[in-house]
């Protein structure tokens, strides 16, 4: 079988040690995480992890299974397949001289991105879409001299109910 991407969405209830047991799940058994986000839900009882992990279908099963076994684990949902919305958030730094300050505001507008904070020789930009469309609009900021990036894990929900 061959391996890909899944996104895990898993409620959990929002205590110390939950995410400590998740890790520790997958790092026992060798599994990479690829990005991680957690945050309380509108349950301030409730916390949802969600995951980005690259497996084949047999070991996310057992990943499934395992994740179910754990105490403090509500529910398990692979969006992997389903219809669900996913995005990324980056604060991107990126160098913004006078020849090329016009050019960057270009590429932001293009994808409606936000100029989050101005300096005299850099922008920062404020960028939450799916992980392909950020990957291509930082390879068009990268000539212009990118200084730092930081992303947020991957965040997803099913569409509709």
């Amino acid at each position: 079988m061959s391996e890909k991407k899944h996104i895990l969405s898993i409620l959990v209830d929002n205590e110390p040690g939950v995410l400590s047991r998740i890790a520790g799940l997958f790092s026992g058994r060798g599994y990479n995480i690829e990005s991680l986000s957690v945050a309380p839900t509108n349950d301030p009882a409730v916390s949802r992890v969600t995951m980005v992990t690259v497996a084949d279908e047999d070991i996310m099963e057992q990943i499934k299974k395992q994740l179910h076994k754990l105490i403090n684990v509500i529910t398990v949902h692979d969006l992997t397949g389903a219809n669900f919305i996913q995005r990324e958030l980056a604060l991107i730094k990126v160098n913004a001289k006078s020849d090329n300050r016009e050019e960057i505001l270009r590429i932001v507008n293009i994808f409606r991105y936000k100029i989050v904070d101005v300096a005299p020789d850099s922008f920062i930009i404020q960028a939450t879409a799916k992980g392909d469309k950020l990957d291509a609009f930082i390879k068009l900021l990268t000539p212009m001299g990118i200084k730092e990036i930081v992303k947020t894990g991957s965040i997803a929900l099913y569409r509709g109910n």
